[in-house]
């Protein structure tokens, strides 16, 4: 019974050492860690809730801006015409961030994203 003590207790402190000390270990533990987190987030009914309230936003603030660029965008006015290329640049940048921002929380939707969602908001030219 000792015996399979001692091995036991051996092979449980090589293994804190290989966690502890080698990058091995490490990337083993944080590994683990981030797939714990990504299951958390998959699960979480507040994450999925912040995901889609965040994506609602911007697309809300790029639709605003894409009408605000459409209305000016052939006026005579130079001003109107002004606030059609300000309002486009707003939407292109919130384009970029909302596109960006939906492929690094694909996770969350796991292929099921919202159907008032878009996956990708278009660049306007």
């Amino acid at each position: 019974m000792k015996i399979i003590g001692a091995i036991i207790g051996t092979i449980l402190f090589l293994f804190i050492g290989y966690v502890t000390f080698f990058p091995g270990g490490k990337a083993l533990i944080n590994s683990y860690d981030n797939m714990m987190k990504k299951v958390d987030d998959k699960t979480t009914y507040e994450t999925r809730k912040k995901v889609e309230d965040t994506a609602r936003a911007s697309i809300a603030s790029y639709k605003t801006d894409k009408a605000t660029y459409e209305m000016y965008k052939d006026s005579s006015d130079k001003e109107k015409q002004s606030w059609a290329e300000q309002a486009k640049m707003r939407a292109n940048k919130t384009a970029n961030i909302f596109n960006e921002y939906v492929r690094k929380n694909s996770y969350v939707f796991e292929g099921n994203i919202p159907s008032d969602i878009n996956y990708q908001l278009e660049l306007l030219n």
